[in-house]
């Protein structure tokens, strides 16, 4: 006896519309574990997220949403143009994508067309659609359909996405700062707030109602129909006859939800509208404006949605994120409202609620819904819907919990590590939606079988939530990581006794102190001995500083605008403070303690702080510079890269404190862009406009000078304080080698540290040559693990390094032939010592210094150079031809520099 296999069921329109949106989760997920390594990796996370996944999402969405409102189904003829619509759609997100990562303007204008295109082709389907179904509905004799108001929401969305497309591919063409921001702002109300918000309206207002058991006619709540309770009488994951919102009921009451509609519609299309004009116009008073109109269109939609959700509460992870995004929804354009009326529109405050829109309201948004709509439109009956449903609500409270109290916490001004700490454990939360997702869809798929097969679907009994203990794990995870990563970067000092046995008076001394210019003010304190003190510490500066006592007490880093408290106790000898920033307290940030009454000093302490904080007993490494580094060391490249293609090139810089080495046994902690002392080569042409934006990733203030633009210094050079962040842009206008670097003071030790790099601009005369190569040389100061602040004081380096590791190229030599022309560019970051660029047995026919020739190949004298002398912060290139195999030593002929790491080879066969 043999059994038939059921016939395997080919794929649903809906499966195959909605694989893309998989695909993109999927991608996110892996750019999310590798942006480190990615360009502009900021970018790409969030378009992957808004322009892949949330696109896809919405555009098969709405048109299977509106042919349910509508009651009209489409043909299965009517399937493949909607496809390749799609398809379409996700080519020309793939074409945007490549053209902004490879700098091409070309390409991206060409996949924000295709974008926009299609989303103005389903525009005009659904516009088609409504007219045919209401077509059909009358020929029938059946009335309107009910919910047809709905769908005009999805109309209007989808017709303003190629809009704030255009504004979108405006911004990777480049902008001047005066209106980069309005485009922002611009961009971010046609998709955000448009495209996103006008269809989570649309759909909200009747999607909502049946997950939490309201009545979407009347507004009011059901009590027999509770979410996460299947029961025979009222499913909410399975349509049923008598609540399909497609179908009118002769019982139903008056649809107070669709005349709020039309009014809802209105004013968020007048909110955007004032939005878009304010932005585009400069007028951050208007824009607020428009966002408080769209703000109030919001409350019209959610107001009766969430006094139902109070009555009859989300019951089940779909309707409670859902929830929880309106919520965000609300609070974000209430700060974006606050944030644009009270003060001037730049890029930063443009974008400040980027965050919670996304994560908080559109993500949760689109894993509410889709928890909802992919097992219901499955199907299978009620038993496999709820299977379905029932996987997707595994540890619901645990991720919603995680989610948004890590969103609320990220808000507030973290230190960098906690802020890392808590972004992880939130990307989590979101992550594990697609696991779950596969075992809702592989539940739903077992169950349907089954039924095909002719055999009863599985029972479905809902899996027991335990959601007190769900919420107390989430909160426990969520302070478990707050305190381990509060625990990085302490200062681990014991506190000594600073009473030194004077007899205690009882009283109180309370001190103010303020932080400002690498000062404390005041810098003397007097305590009457046996008084307890007291000081409370104020930043009024624009950079993170702290204050740390001799005896061991310490304020902590303390943000600009911040405060803090030091108990110091009783006070019976005297006591130095200095802020152990590095290098702060070498620009004079010192503070003193006198007991008054007593000469004596406490024991154990050091009156000038040096050798407390700064320094351990151990002292710098010994560097032997003739030990060649293992097999598996790796110089850093020192070939020169042509400059992109395209006319924007964005770039994103990380701001980390890392250990390195400078040399073979010369470990140090280094302040780095982007994890390397010296940090990413930009090169490009006259007029080609650079976008950086820098992350502040360290323990302290920093920030970013380009010699390369010609920019107003007080925003784009500004100190940011850890866990901040900026954008720095600016126009190439003259060609040259430009050094950027730390401009956070004391610069010389944060440039000493690592912080700073070259950029390119070619000129337009540069002529090809076989070889291209660059060395930037600095001077690097040992200290016990880190930057000896006193020794770049006192301009006296231990190591004077190329391209960040003495003598690299002398164990990696470079590689050319004879005959070959080789031009080297040559660029001096300092902070103290000068260079004199020689290549020995060879001569430079062709010298560049500052922007000018000082000599050229074929110059009729036939003259020729043997040194690029430059000082601190000059740059120039040599051009030469060696005529002869051998290995070649290029230097530094200042010879105390060359023998102290500025050298290296080339090898020329």
């Amino acid at each position: 006896m043999s059994t038939t296999r059921p016939a395997k069921r080919p794929k649903s329109w809906h499966q195959r519309a909605g694989m893309p949106v998989r695909v993109w989760l999927v991608l996110l997920v892996l750019a999310g574990l590798t942006h480190p390594f990615l360009p502009e990796s900021r970018w790409l996370l969030v378009h992957l997220f808004t322009l892949g996944a949330v696109t896809n999402s919405i555009v098969v969405w709405s048109q299977t949403l509106a042919e349910r409102f509508l009651g009209y189904h489409l043909p299965e003829s009517a399937r493949a143009p909607q496809l390749a619509k799609i398809y379409l759609l996700n080519a020309g997100i793939v074409v945007t994508v490549a053209g902004v990562l490879g700098g091409w303007f070309p390409v991206t204008l060409v996949g924000a067309v295709l974008v926009g295109a299609m989303l103005a082709w389903h525009a005009v389907s659904l516009l088609l659609l409504i007219r045919r179904a209401q077509r059909s509905r009358a020929a029938g004799g059946e009335e309107p359909a009910l919910h047809a108001q709905s769908v005009w929401f999805l109309v209007a969305s989808s017709a303003l996405l190629p809009i704030g497309a255009g504004f979108g591919a405006a911004l990777a063409y480049g902008q001047t700062d005066s209106t980069e921001a309005g485009f922002l702002l611009a961009h971010q109300a046609m998709n955000l707030l448009g495209f996103l918000g006008l269809a989570a309206a649309g759909v909200l207002t009747v999607m909502y109602p049946n997950l939490i058991g309201m009545d979407s006619d009347s507004d009011t709540p059901r009590r027999s129909a509770r979410p996460d309770t299947p029961r025979r009488s009222a499913r909410p994951d399975t349509p049923r006859r008598s609540a399909r919102p497609d179908t009118p009921r002769r019982s139903a009451r008056p649809d107070t939800g669709a005349r709020r509609r039309p009014v809802a519609l209105a004013v968020l299309l007048t909110g955007i509208a004032v939005l878009l004009v304010g932005a585009l116009t400069a007028h951050p008073l208007a824009a607020a404006a428009g966002c408080a109109i769209y703000l109030a269109g919001w409350v019209v939609v959610a107001g009766p949605l969430l006094r139902g959700a109070v009555s009859h509460p989300p019951a089940g992870f779909a309707p409670a994120s859902i929830t929880a995004a309106m919520l965000w929804l609300l609070g974000s354009l209430l700060s974006l409202t606050v944030v644009l009326a009270t003060g001037p529109m730049t890029p930063e405050r443009a974008t400040l609620m980027t965050v919670p829109f996304l994560a908080g309201f559109a993500a949760q948004l689109l894993f509410g819904v889709m928890s909802h709509l992919l097992p219901t439109l499955m199907g299978g009956g009620p038993a496999v819907v709820g299977a379905g449903v029932d996987k997707m609500n595994r540890w619901w409270v645990w991720r919603l919990v995680v989610v948004n109290v890590g969103l609320l916490l990220w808000l507030l001004p973290l230190a960098s590590w906690m802020r890392v700490g808590v972004s992880a454990i939130v990307m989590l939360a979101f992550v594990l939606f697609l696991p779950i997702m596969v075992t809702s869809a592989k539940a739903s798929v077992a169950g349907r079988r089954a039924v095909m097969s002719g055999n009863a679907a599985p029972e479905y009994t809902p899996a027991p939530q335990h959601r007190g203990l769900q919420a107390t794990a989430a909160l426990a995870c969520l302070a478990l990581v707050a305190a381990v990563t509060a625990g990085i970067g302490g200062t681990g000092f014991d506190n000594a006794d600073a009473s030194a046995g004077v007899t205690p008076t009882g009283n109180t001394t309370e001190v103010q102190v303020d932080m400002v210019g690498m000062r404390f003010v005041p810098d003397r304190i007097t305590v009457p001995a046996g008084d307890r003190l007291i000081l409370t510490v104020t930043n009024s500066d624009d950079q993170v500083h702290d204050l740390v006592l001799s005896t061991g007490q310490d304020s902590g880093r303390v943000a600009s605008g911040g405060t803090a408290t030091v108990d110091v106790g009783v006070v019976g000898t005297d006591i130095d403070g200095w802020c152990s920033i590095v290098g702060h307290r070498q620009q004079g940030m010192l503070l003193s303690i006198t007991a008054e009454g007593t000469d004596s000093t406490a024991e154990g302490t050091d009156s000038s702080g040096a050798g407390v904080h700064d320094h351990g007993s151990g002292g710098p490494p010994d560097v032997d510079l003739a030990a060649a580094p293992d097999d598996g060391f790796v110089a850093r490249d020192p070939v020169l890269a042509p400059a992109p293609g395209g006319t924007t090139h964005r770039y994103t810089f990380e701001v980390t404190e890392v250990q390195g080495d400078y040399a073979v046994g010369a470990r140090q902690t280094m302040w780095t862009y982007n994890g390397q002392p010296m940090g990413p080569t930009l090169r490009g042409r006259l007029g080609d406009v650079f976008e950086i934006r820098l992350v502040n990733n360290g323990t302290m203030g920093h920030s970013i000078d380009f010699h390369a633009g010609m920019v107003g210094p007080d925003e784009p050079m500004r100190t940011i304080d850890p866990g901040a962040e900026l954008v720095y842009r600016f126009r190439a206008e003259h060609s040259g080698i430009w050094l950027y670097h730390c401009a956070t003071a004391p610069m010389a030790v944060h440039i000493a540290a690592g912080m700073f790099g070259a950029v390119v601009i070619d000129p337009p005369s540069l002529t090809p040559v076989d070889a291209e190569y660059l060395v930037v040389q600095s001077d690097v100061y040992l200290g016990d693990g880190t930057v000896d602040a006193d020794k770049v004081v006192a301009a006296a380096p231990d190591l004077v390094v190329f391209n960040g590791f003495a003598n690299q190229y002398v164990h990696r030599p470079l590689r050319a032939k004879v005959g070959d022309r080789i031009r080297v560019w040559v660029l001096d970051a300092g902070p103290a010592e000068s260079v004199s660029f020689h290549v020995v047995g060879s001569q430079f026919d062709t010298v560049y210094k500052e922007g000018a020739y000082l000599l050229r190949a074929g110059d009729p004298d036939r003259g020729g150079a043997q040194a690029l002398d430059l000082a601190v912060a000059q740059g120039g290139f040599v051009e030469m031809e060696i005529l002869e195999p051998g290995t070649y030593t290029f230097l530094n002929h200042r010879m105390f520099d060359a023998e102290h790491g500025a050298k290296g080879m080339i090898v020329v066969e």
